[in-house]
């Protein structure tokens, strides 16, 4: 839609890489603040959210490697190329790697795992929104063709050559629709922060939100043949997000019983202590 920012002769300001840039500074000023509520070390969740983009950002390039090995195992240059470099790459490949050197280092550094994780998920729905936003900008991640009346085309032979996104042809907005529910997961997550009932609850509305919303939406977007699984009848992305559901649900459920079964101690304990 909007690819470059600026141009001056042979330079040119991707859309896309300001946006995201924008999105993490945001993301990680709102975990510092939610951090900061918590008594956490402000300098160390801002070095710790530092290290996870750059973790996310190298997950994302290998599953979008991964995901398209038979071209980049003819084209091994590819993987190093502008276009490559320049692309989100798989968002799901970049919070599951993520997500795995989020428990190693914490686990080194002996933090909450779950207090740490409720302060970073509202920010990363946050910058993610803005991410969504330079993927419309950049023209990847469209939608299928459509006849209604907030349906886009692209017009940019700059987007097509980079991402190979069709032309003068009407699409789901796709890239919107996320965008605007990444914002509104956003909101939800940051508000039930404060009013939390346990640790660990924010991460778990999160993993059911936001798979949710991405499984729907994919159903509109347009994909590669490699991005499906058990017969074309379901994408890679939405395959994960079921995994990731039930992870959320049996975070939020078993937290719940857990929580349920204190209670129920606390109210029984004076009765023990009469008995005794």
């Amino acid at each position: 839609m909007f690819p470059r920012l600026f141009t001056y002769e042979s330079f040119a300001l991707p859309t896309y890489g300001v946006l995201v840039a924008l999105g993490f500074v945001a993301g990680l000023a709102v975990a510092v603040r939610l951090a900061g509520r918590e008594r956490l070390d402000k300098d160390q969740m801002f070095n710790f959210g530092v290290y996870l983009a750059l973790a996310g950002m190298l997950g994302a390039k290998v599953f979008l490697v991964i995901q398209d090995w038979d071209y980049y195992r003819e084209n091994p240059r590819q993987i190093f190329s502008t276009s490559t470099l320049q692309s989100g790459g798989i968002f799901y490949g970049g919070l599951l790697v993520a997500i795995a050197f989020a428990f190693l280092y914490i686990r080194r550094a002996r933090l909450p795992f779950w207090k740490v994780a409720d302060c970073f998920v509202p920010g990363i729905a946050l910058g993610h929104s803005f991410g969504r936003l330079g993927c419309f900008a950049a023209g990847c991640c469209w939608g299928e063709p459509s006849g209604l009346p907030w349906a886009v085309a692209f017009h940019d032979p700059n987007a097509h050559q980079v991402v190979g996104v069709p032309l003068e042809v009407r699409m789901h907005p796709t890239q919107l629709y996320e965008a605007t529910a990444l914002l509104v997961i956003f909101a939800f997550l940051y508000r039930l922060h404060e009013r939390r009932r346990f640790d660990g609850q924010v991460l778990g509305w999160y993993l059911l939100l936001y798979p949710g919303a991405r499984f729907l939406i994919e159903f509109l977007r347009d994909h590669s043949a490699n991005a499906w699984l058990w017969g074309n009848q379901l994408s890679d992305a939405q395959g994960v997000s079921l995994v990731l559901m039930a992870v959320g649900t049996w975070l939020l459920s078993t937290a719940t019983r857990n929580q349920k079964s204190e209670v129920r101690s606390q109210k029984l304990e004076p009765l023990r202590r009469v008995q005794r």
